[in-house]
């Protein structure tokens, strides 16, 4: 046959009453080799399903392909080749898996089964199961061994018949109620009939031996009388395969139109959502709008805020650097009277020495010389008690007061100067009468230095006061700002920080637990432990303990704790060190920080350096902790 002869006949249509012809061409072409089968000695291929992506069928799938193709309600071309294929696969090319035992399918069904009525679900009939009587009664297989035997065509289940003489030696195999179903139910007829067991044997033959017969149940057999009819009425219908094609149409048109009217339902479902997103989108819009001009008009208040803050740390700088400068001023201006006051000093000796000198010579010419001498000692007495009361006040200034050290300093060697003039001008009043023009000259130029040293005593006592008020007003301030950061800030500030809120005198439990947790058992530690810390902290607090004493260390009377103290000393062996040193550490915070009161005060407190923080510290770290939460928002 030419190409365009056979193109052109694969491309025509057969009738089901050409099937048969058909199918003998392509096995024909198939013995021949002209339609190639195999793509390895295991592997097969459908030649006639050739845009299907599977093509390495084994040779039971490969059977199981095109015997249930050939059985379906396919146009007719399409079955006619599978059969060939079926006819070639059994006759010519044996699967290298099957065995002695497996059922092998083929199929000679008539060409028109489309009005033919089936029982539904699909049930396949078994007749001639071997029995055996006993023990009055006749038994045989059950289903489900006869299941297993019929596996090759998948059954859902067997039922063997049984009635009031026992096993009837009839079955009925159920089929899957779906096209699958249907083409194993035919496979299975298909595979007694090839054997010569199908219904058409079974009514033909007189001598029907000890094989099992099976066919698919039809309506001949859902009207037969005994118990196959009756299991058949009881548990299925007739129906043709039209019948059913028709109904799973029929199905299939309602739910294409369910699933239509579904799907306008969730598009008008789905046109609400979008307008409902716009109307969202849209108040979203305008939510952020507004919240970026709410960030924008806080990001200016913001640097607001920094520029004040900026300017005001400006003119604080700037008054600290004036106030700087005025105070080295004043440092020179009083190094330069220290200087003075020493020169002063210096020739008050030389006038004493020359003073005495002059005593000796006169001595006898008048008894007021006498006098005079006698003052003049008792002034140098004075002076010199003066000089040592002047020394120790200057020390006990420079402990007290480091800002006004070289202030006061030079008062009291100003008033150390007019206590000298003084002593001088009784000295002169003594040594001669008003006849000594002398003497008189000398008092007066003594005089008006007195004077003028007074009026810059009173001149510098002002300005020291003046300093001193402006001193403690700056003190107050500070000491108000610090008790304003303590209050405001006790939450920001903690322990955990760099810079925090200690408060002074207070007792940490953490010791009492450790100490507890040694010493007792565990449900009573923790309470033992609060018992302790609330009774050593009313024992700080109370005035009438006093466990310290004063030591001179670097030339400066310190208080310190009595290592003999009895309450301490009981507490140590009974709680242990870490109590012990707990309770003298309060004791000497509450003792710095508060003597007189004796109670817990909050102080700023620089953790990493274990100190009091200064005010600038404590700005600068809180401008730092203001920054980082600026940059995290």
């Amino acid at each position: 046959m030419c190409k365009m002869d056979r193109s052109s006949e694969e491309e025509s249509e057969i009738n089901d009453s050409d099937v048969e012809e058909y199918e003998a061409k392509y096995y024909s072409r198939l013995k021949a080799g002209e339609l190639k089968v195999k793509n390895t000695e295991k592997t097969y291929r459908c030649p006639f399903c050739a845009g299907k992506k599977k093509q390495d069928y084994n040779h039971k799938d490969l059977l199981q392909h095109a015997s249930g193709i050939g059985a379906s309600n396919r146009k007719g071309k399409v079955k006619a080749t599978h059969r060939a294929l079926e006819r070639y696969l059994r006759n010519d090319v044996a699967g290298t898996s099957s065995s002695s035992m497996q059922l092998m399918v083929v199929e000679k069904r008539p060409s028109k089964r489309r009005d033919e009525k089936f029982v539904w679900p699909w049930m396949g009939i078994l007749v001639n199961v071997p029995t055996e009587y006993r023990n009055g009664r006749y038994v045989g297989e059950s289903g489900n061994r006869m299941k297993e035997q019929l596996s090759r065509f998948h059954p859902l289940k067997v039922h063997a018949l049984w009635n009031y003489k026992g096993h009837t030696g009839t079955a009925i195999v159920d089929f899957s109620k779906d096209w699958t179903g249907f083409k194993d139910a035919m496979a299975f007829e298909n595979h007694f009939e090839s054997e010569r067991y199908g219904k058409r044997d079974w009514t033909e033959r007189r001598h029907r031996g000890v094989e099992i017969y099976g066919w698919v149940a039809r309506a001949d057999d859902y009207n037969s009388p005994g118990p196959v009819g009756e299991h058949l009425r009881k548990n299925g219908d007739l129906k043709t395969v039209g019948d059913l094609t028709n109904e799973e149409s029929r199905k299939t048109d309602k739910l294409v139109a369910n699933l239509a009217s579904e799907i306008e339902e969730k598009n008008k479902h789905l046109q609400e959502l979008e307008c409902k997103y716009n109307e969202t989108t849209l108040s979203l819009d305008k939510m952020m709008e507004q919240r970026d001009q709410l960030l924008h008009a806080y990001n200016e208040e913001i640097r607001k805020m920094q520029k004040l803050a900026r300017d005001h740390s400006r003119r604080i700088f700037e008054e600290n650097e004036n106030l700087r400068l005025e105070l080295d001023a004043k440092r020179k201006e009083l190094d330069f009277r220290r200087r003075q006051l020493d020169r002063l000093a210096a020739q008050n000796d030389y006038d004493k020495r020359k003073l005495e000198d002059e005593k000796q010579k006169n001595a006898m010419k008048d008894s007021s010389l006498h006098l005079a001498t006698i003052e003049q000692q008792k002034a140098d007495e004075s002076v010199l008690r003066l000089v040592e009361e002047q020394k120790r006040e200057k020390e006990a200034a420079l402990k007290k007061i480091l800002q006004l050290e070289k202030q006061l300093d030079a008062r009291q060697k100003l008033e150390l100067e007019i206590q000298q003039l003084k002593g001088k001008l009784q000295v002169m009043k003594h040594m001669g009468g008003e006849e000594d023009s002398s003497v008189k000259k000398k008092m007066d130029e003594m005089s008006e230095q007195l004077n003028e040293k007074i009026e810059e005593m009173e001149g510098m006592e002002e300005l020291n006061q003046a300093l001193i008020i402006k001193e403690r007003k700056s003190n107050d301030e500070l000491q108000e700002a610090r008790k304003e950061l303590i209050s405001g800030l006790t939450e920001m500030l903690s322990g955990r920080s760099l810079i925090g809120i200690k408060r002074m005198g207070e007792l940490d439990e953490k010791p009492f637990r450790n100490a507890c947790k040694q010493r007792y058992s565990k449900e009573d530690a923790d309470v033992k432990a609060m018992m302790f810390c609330s009774k050593w902290q009313d024992e700080l607090r109370n005035p009438e303990w006093h466990p310290f004493k004063v030591i001179i260390a670097d030339e400066k009377e310190k208080e310190v704790i009595k290592e003999d103290d009895e309450k301490l000393q009981t507490l140590k062996e009974e709680l242990g060190d870490e109590v012990h040193e707990a309770v003298t550490m309060a004791l000497l915070e509450m003792n710095e920080y508060n003597p007189s009161g004796r109670y817990v005060v909050s102080e700023l407190w620089n953790y990493k350096e274990g100190r009091k923080a200064t005010l600038k510290e404590v700005v600068q770290y809180i401008l730092k902790q203001w920054k980082t939460h600026k940059r995290k928002r």
